[in-house]
């Protein structure tokens, strides 16, 4: 046994070898032992050695072949049994390979290979016992038995909890694939689509005032390349880092949403901002309060009418963050709000952080988001950034 290394074994890890010398010599000086507890037993010789020793050697293969080994296992106390040697250490080999295959290979094998050894060690036992009382005769079936079908179950179970821990993981892999591909959808959805509400805007109003005004038509073509800028740098920027060129670049957060207000206003929508002292906020809370207002702005943008303006507040009530963004737009329509993408990514984004968004406004009278966070020790755990 000490012979063979995990070099000469496809698949054999040094573990493997030491497992099988372990039990190898285990089985020598117990079988010794047992030898003279039980004076019934056939003497010990060359053959009793010969078979522990194969027993035990042939673990060294399991990974590989494990319903090759069990059989090969089996077989060698079978034989051992046959000849009448006393039950000793060799039963402990046994077990360690049933475990092996019952932890190796689908149920339906370990059923079968069970079964099949449980016949072969029975009659065995019924032949070697025949001139023995039949309680005693019977206690040795069952003992053979138990120590066939018990380390046949733990291994099953050692299969299934493994079985189940992988699919947990694969669960949780694809679980952080559909969180990144909308992460994703949402930056893009954010950035691009804000971007060119502010370009649709700037371009009506450059071609309204083409005729009359040149220099504001030149200042709504300024804020149009501006704006297309941005939405690209933010396009190409998410592109870098699903390609692994770089690092993801941080989310803007609360300080960055007077640029932003700016970059709206110059598109013709008066929108005016109050920022309460919010130092402290946790970035990711900053970030998602920042793409929430950016999304809101937009739909003003885009659905408020020409007329609409803004009111953004930030403040920080006791352990909350509180966001609030109202138009004086046309409002939703009279059959009631309709949700799109853009209200379902806010929803989800405070979600993530730990918070929440309602929208409503009666027709006619505009639209109100109201975004708010449990701050400190009020925050949810598991709240991650997006």
């Amino acid at each position: 046994v000490g012979a063979v290394t995990a070099h000469e074994r496809p698949g054999t890890r040094p573990g493997d070898v030491l497992l099988a010398v372990a039990l190898a010599l285990f089985a020598a000086a117990g079988t010794a032992g047992a030898g003279r507890d039980q004076p019934q037993a056939a003497p010990l010789d060359a053959w009793t050695y010969v078979l522990t020793t194969l027993a035990a050697a042939s673990l060294v293969l399991w990974r590989g072949r494990p319903l090759a080994v069990f059989a090969a296992t089996s077989a060698a106390v079978a034989v051992y049994l046959g000849l009448g040697y006393p039950y000793g250490p060799i039963m402990i080999t046994a077990a360690v390979a049933a475990g092996l295959l019952a932890a190796s290979v689908p149920l339906r094998t370990v059923a079968i290979a069970g079964v099949a050894d449980a016949v072969v060690l029975v009659a065995v036992l019924l032949v070697r016992d025949v001139v023995r009382a039949w309680p005693e005769a019977l206690a040795h079936v069952l003992g053979v038995l138990v120590w066939t079908a018990l380390p046949l179950a733990i291994g099953v179970a050692v299969r299934t909890r493994r079985e189940a821990a992988a699919r947990v993981r694969e669960e949780q892999a694809l679980r952080a694939v559909a969180d990144e591909r909308l992460r994703m959808a949402q930056e893009l959805h954010d950035v691009v689509g804000h971007g060119l509400a502010v370009i649709a805007m700037q371009a009506g109003a450059g071609l309204h005032v083409l005729a009359r005004d040149p220099a504001k038509a030149r200042a709504a073509l300024e804020a149009i390349r501006t704006a297309s800028r941005d939405a690209l740098d933010g396009l190409r920027a998410e592109v870098v880092a699903l390609r692994g060129g770089a690092p993801r670049a941080p989310l803007p957060g609360l300080a960055d949403l007077g640029p932003m207000v700016e970059r709206v206003r110059s598109g013709g929508l008066d929108v005016r901002l109050d920022v309460d002292e919010v130092d402290g906020v946790p970035d990711d809370v900053a970030g998602a309060a920042y793409r929430i207002v950016q999304e809101a702005l937009t739909n003003v943008l885009r659905h408020g009418g020409p007329s609409a303006g803004a009111l953004v507040r930030v403040r920080r009530a006791p352990g909350r963050l509180v966001v609030e963004v109202g138009d004086t737009g046309s409002g939703p329509p009279a059959d009631g709000l309709v949700e799109g993408s853009g209200i379902a990514g806010m929803r989800e984004r405070a979600a993530r952080t730990g918070g929440s968004v309602a929208v409503d406004g009666p027709p006619g009278t505009g639209v109100r988001v109201r975004a708010s966070w449990p701050l400190d020790d009020d925050r949810p755990d598991g709240a991650a950034a997006p």
